[in-house]
Parts: C-alpha cells; sequence; structure tokens
C-alpha cells in the first residue's frame, strides 16, 4: 500500500502553509476548512501580501509576514509553495523534528475523494519543455471522448480546486514541474509522461541527477503506463527513469518516436500518427490515431507533444476517432512557436515561451531558413551546442537583451558567416528596431523567429509581454 492510502485527520491538527500567493492562500483556506489550525508564514511583506494576509486572518488563520525561515512551535505538517527550495531553514528545522512537508500537490492527491467525491485517476505530464502544451492537447483529446475533464496543475488551474470544487471529474490532465513532483511523495498517477529533459532550474535542484530524479518521480507507483520519449539523447534519459520506477505489477513503459514506431510505441508513417501500443497483436498491427496535418503547428517538437497525449489518453482507453477529433479541436496558447503574420513574403514566428536552449532548439529545427532574434537573461545558460546545431538554418540573427553577448560570441565561433545585429539596448522599445533589422536580413521565404532561448525579466514583465511587443512590431511591419 503507498502512504496515499493512509488517511490523514486535519481536525485540530497545527499546519504550518509556508508561503502566500496562488497556492497558499488556496491551501490555507482547504486546511482551514477542514478543521486544520493553520499558521501561513511568508518571506515577503509587501502590499500584496498584507492583503492576502487581511483576507486570511478574517477566516481565523494566523499568518507571520517577513519571516519564512522559522518554524512555528507545535507544528505538525507543513504544507509549502512548490518553489521554496528544500535547503530553507524552515525545512532543516522540519526535519530535525520529524515534521512532514507536503507540497500543494501532495495535498491535492491525500483530498482525492473527500466526503465521498468521486476521486477522479490523473493522467500526469512533466519534462523541462512542451508540458503545458501536452496537457492541454490531452486535456482537449479526453474532451473529446465525451468525458468530464480538465487541464490542471502547473498550467495554472488549480488542483486542490479541482479536487474539492463543486465539479466532480472523470479523469484530470495534469501538469507537473519538477518542484511540485519534489515535494509529492505520495503521488501514484493512473499513467505519466516524461517529455524531454535538458539541464534547467539546477540552482533549485542542486544537480542534473537531483533535478530528473525529481522528474522521474512521475512514474512512481503508475498502473497502467509509464509514457517516455524514444527519441531523447539526453542522460539521464526518460527511458532510463521509467527503468528505475518503482510501478504497479502490470504498468507498461509506452515510448513515442517520430519515427516509424516499433511494438508498446507511438510513432508516425508517412505523414500519419500511428499506435503501436494499444492494439490487438501489437507485433503485427498499428491503429491510425491522426494525420500530422491535425497538430497545429506541425513542428516536430509539437508532433512529440501529440503522441505523448495521445499515448495517455490510448492508456486511458480513448478511442482513435477522438485522438484524431482533439487533435484538430486543439488552439495552441500564444507565444508558442506562433505564425503571427507573413510580410513582404517572410513569415514571423512568435516563440517566446522558448527561453532556455532546448525550447528554442526544437525552434530551430522546425524552419529552414532563419532570421534568429535571441537574446535576454541566459540563467546561467551556454549557447555552443545550440548554435552549432542550427549554424546551417541561419540566414542572420538580431540580438538583444542583458546577456547577448554569449549569444553573440557562441554565433562567432560556430557560425561566423551568418549576420549579426547587435542591438545594444535593453528598453522595450527595442524589439520594433529588432524586428526592422530582421526584416531588413530576410528574403522571401525565410522564417524571422523569436526564439529567445532566455529569460525576459531584462526587458519585460513576462514571455508574454515579449511575445507581444513581438507580434505588435509585425504588424507594423505589416502596416
Amino acid at each position: 500500500m503507498t502512504s496515499s492510502s493512509v488517511p490523514f485527520d486535519f481536525q485540530g491538527k497545527h499546519v504550518t502553509v509556508a508561503g502566500l500567493g496562488v497556492s497558499g492562500v488556496p491551501a490555507a483556506k482547504v486546511l482551514h476548512g477542514l478543521g486544520a489550525r493553520v499558521t501561513v508564514v511568508n518571506d515577503g511583506d509587501d502590499e500584496r501580501a498584507r492583503a492576502q494576509a487581511a483576507e486570511l486572518e478574517t477566516l481565523g488563520v494566523t499568518v507571520r509576514l517577513g519571516d519564512g525561515s522559522t518554524l512555528p512551535e507545535g507544528t505538525e505538517l507543513i504544507v509549502t509553495a512548490p518553489g521554496w527550495k528544500p535547503d530553507k531553514p524552515l525545512f532543516t528545522a522540519a526535519h530535525e523534528t520529524g515534521v512532514p512537508v507536503w507540497g500543494d500537490v501532495e495535498l491535492a492527491w491525500r483530498l482525492r475523494g473527500l466526503e465521498g467525491r468521486k476521486a477522479a485517476p490523473w493522467l500526469a505530464v512533466t519534462g523541462t519543455n512542451g508540458k503545458t502544451t501536452t496537457v492541454q492537447m490531452l486535456a482537449s483529446i479526453l474532451k473529446a471522448a465525451g468525458l468530464r475533464t480538465a487541464a490542471v496543475g502547473n498550467i495554472g488551474v488549480s488542483l486542490l480546486d479541482a479536487v474539492t470544487g463543486e465539479t466532480e471529474y472523470d479523469v484530470l490532465a495534469v501538469e507537473l514541474s519538477s518542484y511540485q513532483l519534489h515535494w509529492a511523495p505520495s503521488l501514484r498517477a493512473h499513467s505519466a509522461a516524461v517529455l524531454n529533459l535538458a539541464p534547467d532550474h539546477l540552482d533549485w535542484h542542486g544537480s542534473m541527477e537531483a533535478y530528473a530524479a525529481d522528474k522521474g518521480r512521475i512514474y512512481e507507483g503508475n498502473t497502467v503506463a509509464c509514457v517516455y520519449n524514444v527519441d531523447a539523447t539526453d542522460k539521464p534519459s526518460t527511458e532510463d527513469l521509467v527503468r528505475e520506477a518503482d510501478v504497479e505489477e502490470g504498468c507498461r513503459a509506452i515510448g513515442f518516436t517520430l519515427g516509424t514506431p516499433g511494438p508498446s510505441q507511438l510513432g508516425v508513417v508517412e505523414g500519419i500518427l500511428v499506435d503501436r501500443a494499444f492494439v490487438e497483436d501489437r507485433q503485427k498491427n498499428a491503429q491510425e490515431l491522426a494525420e500530422v496535418s491535425d497538430v497545429d503547428p506541425p513542428a516536430p517538437h509539437n508532433i512529440a507533444n501529440a503522441l505523448a497525449a495521445a499515448a495517455l489518453a490510448r492508456a486511458y482507453g480513448v478511442s482513435a476517432a477522438a485522438v484524431r477529433d482533439g487533435l484538430r479541436a486543439f488552439t495552441p496558447d500564444a507565444h508558442r512557436i506562433a505564425h503571427v503574420a507573413d510580410v513582404d513574403g517572410v513569415a514571423y514566428v512568435d516563440d517566446s515561451k522558448a527561453t532556455n536552449t532546448h525550447a528554442t532548439e526544437a525552434s530551430l529545427a522546425a524552419y529552414d531558413s532563419i532570421v534568429w532574434i535571441a537574446g535576454g537573461l541566459a540563467k546561467g545558460a551556454t549557447f555552443d551546442e545550440l548554435v552549432a546545431g542550427a549554424a546551417e538554418r541561419l540566414r542572420g540573427a538580431v540580438l538583444i537583451g542583458a546577456d547577448r553577448a554569449l549569444i553573440r560570441e557562441a554565433l562567432a565561433r560556430h557560425a561566423p558567416e551568418v549576420p549579426v545585429v547587435d542591438l545594444d539596448r535593453t528598453d522595450t522599445g527595442a524589439m520594433l528596431q529588432a524586428v526592422r533589422e530582421a526584416q531588413r536580413l530576410a528574403r522571401p521565404g525565410d522564417t524571422v523567429l523569436l526564439a529567445p532561448a532566455c529569460a525576459s525579466m531584462d526587458m519585460f514583465t513576462n514571455y508574454n509581454k515579449r511575445g507581444d511587443a513581438f507580434a505588435e512590431a509585425v504588424r507594423e511591419l505589416g502596416a
């Protein structure tokens, strides 16, 4: 039996919630409603935090602002915001005194089936890139099958709301970050996928090995399918994580590939997405699911996302027709390899969400001749491998942002023939100039691609604002 099968009685228990915000406030409210004595601790003491504190205090919740390091006396459980690092003094004190630490995902998992509600199974997705798109595709497929579902988790829709709200779901499509998985020791999904692994958040996890291990937690206790990326060359690979996982008897390893699939895999054959995993006599038979053209956009990395979503849906018993209909109905979020416009025979594509080198590598691989707009906050990344792999596709590059010199130097080493425009400005108006410079470098048939490989906060509030600025600049060109 897993630890999640043991109920936790919150009545009268002293629970400390670490962190206000998106996860902390709903967690505090739910725990208070279950009869717990709740104390919220928060590092910040700004206007927003004080407003949230005032709301909780009217319910009888104790809030301690400006001190998230000291363990409140008598604490029997900590429920933490996912982003709080494991080495915080609060958690050190908890470990020394034997106080368990859960994340909001762990709390949601424990509360499934509360008060006789249906405990909807979870189809879970993680990976360095592609999580949100894959979960949204999966939810679209499940809805096409007539199932009550929602895309929840790290995608922005609270899992706590999903498991305690009025709507009772048949199944949930759940996006999980490495942070959330670190704090979710009891999670046991119906089926789960790790899309890919690349160095990210290493300052939080401490090493690539620790980061991969937290991603791999998503496979623990799976009952039906562990979905992995056959084509991944990362080490450890997603298949390695499947091998290391302790799963329920009968749980299967299911691969997805952009090539021809083998038995127990999904893949692509002559422009068709096919399933050789959830069919009778998979040694000989295959089931057509959809056409590559049913996927929007049909870039290679997005086809991989679609195959992963299809694998999870098929593991849940969804028909091939529902996979096709769900993919056709799916519309990607903004700023994810989104075609903005064609101007004078040149396509302008916004992939502002490509905030790391792994995502940008996939974006650059989708086009043959590219004027690349890149730069921002590198977050410790290096760019030699990215540039070397894309050099033959680059017609030009326009660099913006605080760490653009790192990309410029990589271009000089690995693509010295590629003309580079280095914009020595970090104000938001730089994007219009960048687009105009890209237009000057581009020729009919080229793609001007915003795929920054960097975070946006040196110039923009977030990647959405950066993508909006790019789209506005392109519209000015068209006008």
